[in-house]
């Protein structure tokens, strides 16, 4: 049988190494590291995705130089204790049949002084976009002390068993700031002209190869900024590119979105369109001779990268998160099975999430990213003795429980209240932009079908219920309700809000859910900051309502900071008329409007509304749990049945749960 994907699947060649595929597993920061060094967790994260089937993995950036240190997970730089580490990484990827490739960075003036505690090295000592400071004007002796850094980190990377670098120069990091006119304006051998506005790539991409040899493999990464005034725009990139590839100095060129001047696209979440990084790749494949064209960011799925490469946009993919959501997408695309490919959701909130708080990244719907090591990979050891499993609940905890014990061998059966899987998870689902979310329930739905799990759909379980199944393992998974009591956070001594029982006061979950029709005017209580109150303005805002907004918060969007989510849904929501009232909780519902309190000076404002909405902490609905308690029955909570949280934590407790059965 023909494969849906023969442009993805064929070989190619890359200086002088066949590539299985087309398929790249990008670089990106793990933030793994402990102590500087790769570790047991580094191996098995890497080590997966090349057992996947990605045909070449490059491995998250090391900094070349102190300056160049950005996070709490960074390699050592300019040390050679890394080397022995790195070849555990680099026999665990080729191992598998992968190329190992190793990024090789310097932020210049975006660094970080709260991790490096070194000032910030730029050409012409232009202020960072990481943070508030500022940096330094390199002198020459600096320079080459910078150059020296790539040669050198490449020497190690060659050491510990790469097959080669790539160098970066994305998204107005050191190389980019000497390309780039507004961060260069040395009237040096280094600045003006475009001779010497590239001279520090060419000089470390040429120095790299003569120290390397000509078997070693040279990347270059750059970034597509066209909505920034000051970035390199797309000609000027294909010049610069033709420049280098004129001169053979690189094997392959990636071309990704985004840079520090708008971060926001770097990673970008569902709010963009996909294949992002396609434009720039398309024009550079007009200009280069040698070097292959690799396109990244928002390249989601198999469907993507067969369109990017039929299309001869590129020769290369690279597949970055949909490899953390699934790191067997490539083999599953290849054995004729890409409905079971575990879709990424585009939302970055245990990635870049993760990362941005400088923890190791994971992933929403993959919970063993990151735990490779602990798990065995993102794979199962059927169970020792098969036992009969009963969940409770359908919502994100539940369907992970039922399908890894499902995995294992053992005979499950899910019952859920409700007409419908998913739960409350289903309902953000249905935000503008979140379908990703459904199509992650439907792929449960088929896996449950697949692997013979009973799902019993309108069944309320009660603890006969529980005790008749005679199960040998109960999980409980009976997800979280809003509270309908209009209770704030902002006012603990207030158990119920004054005027919620005037009517017009629903849940977000209610209007979601079609169970409330929500009136012309609508004011909507955010307390959270994330998705559950904002996507639901988003949505209520679409369908042509007026919606205002009140947090207390000092934004709109808080806790979607951390997924680089929130300026792009600010600007969203302000477009649709939302307005924004911000540090402000609500003190009365009068069922026709609120008396809003601001949490700075204490003043009071009505604001006239037909309808109340709010996101709020919901609450636990495990009343089952007490029942089963009662009766000495044993079971294993789970997800929000537990403590109301997010979707990440309910996905792995439905995992863990099922490992240990």
């Amino acid at each position: 049988m023909a494969s849906s994907f023969p442009k993805m699947l064929a070989p190619i060649r890359l200086r002088g190494r066949t590539l299985r595929n087309r398929v790249v597993f990008g670089a990106h920061t793990a933030n793994m590291a402990e102590d500087g060094l790769p570790g047991p967790r580094h191996v098995g994260y890497y080590e997966e995705r090349a057992r996947g089937g990605a045909a070449m993995i490059v491995v998250e950036p090391v900094p070349v130089h102190p300056a160049a240190v950005l996070t709490r997970g960074n390699f050592r730089p300019s040390d050679d204790s890394i080397v022995e580490p790195f070849k555990a990484i680099t026999a665990a990827i080729k191992g598998h049949g992968a190329v190992a490739i190793q990024q090789l960075y310097h932020v210049g003036s975006h660094g970080d002084s709260d991790l490096s505690y070194h000032p910030h090295w730029s050409p012409s000592g232009k202020p960072s976009y990481h943070d508030s400071d500022g940096s330094h004007a390199m002198g020459e002796d600096e320079i080459e002390e910078t150059i020296d850094g790539f040669v050198q980190a490449a020497r190690r990377a060659q050491d510990a068993g790469f097959d080669g670098v790539e160098v970066w120069a994305a998204y107005h990091g050191m190389i980019d700031q000497f390309w780039t006119p507004w961060s260069n304006r040395r009237e040096d051998k280094w600045g003006g002209s475009l001779e010497n506005r590239t001279r520090m790539s060419r000089e470390v991409m040429t120095r790299i190869r003569a120290l390397c040899g000509e078997d070693f493999i040279i990347g270059l990464a750059v970034n597509d900024e066209p909505d920034v005034e000051v970035a390199l725009q797309r000609r000027d990139l294909a010049e610069i590119i033709k420049l280098h590839d004129d001169a053979q100095l690189m094997d392959y060129v990636t071309c990704g979105s985004g840079s520090y001047f708008d971060f926001y696209k770097i990673i970008p979440t569902f709010q963009y369109p996909e294949k992002l990084g396609v434009d720039l790749a398309r024009e550079l494949k007009k200009v280069v001779r040698h070097a292959l064209v690799t396109a990244e960011s928002h390249i989601r799925t198999p469907d993507n990268a067969e369109t990017v490469l039929g299309e001869g946009a590129a020769d290369l993919v690279s597949i970055v998160r949909g490899q953390i959501a699934d790191p067997h997408l490539v083999n599953k695309a290849a054995e004729g099975r890409p409905e079971d490919i575990r879709g990424c959701l585009s939302c970055n909130q245990m990635c870049w999430g993760r990362r941005s708080r400088d923890y190791w990244i994971s992933c929403v719907v993959n919970p063993s990213a990151g735990r490779e090591f602990e798990w065995g990979g993102d794979r199962f050891t059927p169970a020792a003795r098969p036992r009969k499993v009963l969940v409770v609940g359908g919502g994100p905890a539940g369907l992970e429980a039922a399908r890894a014990a499902a995995e294992r061998g053992h005979r499950v059966v899910l019952a859920e209240a409700s007409d419908k899987l998913g739960g409350n998870f289903r309902l953000a689902g249905l935000q503008p932009r979140r379908a990703q979310i459904t199509d992650l329930i439907d792929w449960y739905e088929r896996q449950l079908t697949k692997l013979q799990v009973e799902v019993r759909l309108n069944t309320y379980v009660e603890a006969g219920d529980v005790t008749a199944e005679q199960a040998d393992v109960v999980v409980l998974a009976t997800g979280s309700v809003p509270p309908d009591t209009g209770f704030q956070k902002a006012f603990p001594h207030i158990e119920t809000m004054p005027g919620w029982d005037r009517g017009n006061a629903y849940s977000i979950e209610a209007v979601m859910a079609r169970q409330a029709r929500p009136g012309k005017r609508v004011l909507l209580l955010d307390e959270a900051g994330g998705w559950r109150g904002c996507g639901t303005a988003w949505k209520l805002a679409e369908e042509g309502h007026e919606v205002t907004l009140v947090t207390p918060d000092p934004m709109v969007g808080r806790e979607l900071q951390r997924t680089a989510a929130d300026g792009p849904l600010r600007r969203t929501l302000a477009r649709l008329g939302v307005k924004f009232v911000l540090e402000s909780s609500i003190l009365e519902w009068h069922g026709d409007g609120a008396t809003v309190i601001s949490h700075l000076d204490g003043s009071r404002q009505h604001i006239a509304a037909d309808t109340l909405v709010t996101a709020t902490t919901n609450v636990a609905a495990d009343w089952l749990a007490h029942e089963l308690r009662e009766a000495d029955v044993e079971f294993i909570e789970i997800g929000d049945g537990a403590a109301p949280r997010q979707a990440p934590y309910a996905i792995f407790e439905g995992r863990k749960a099922a490992l240990g059965i």
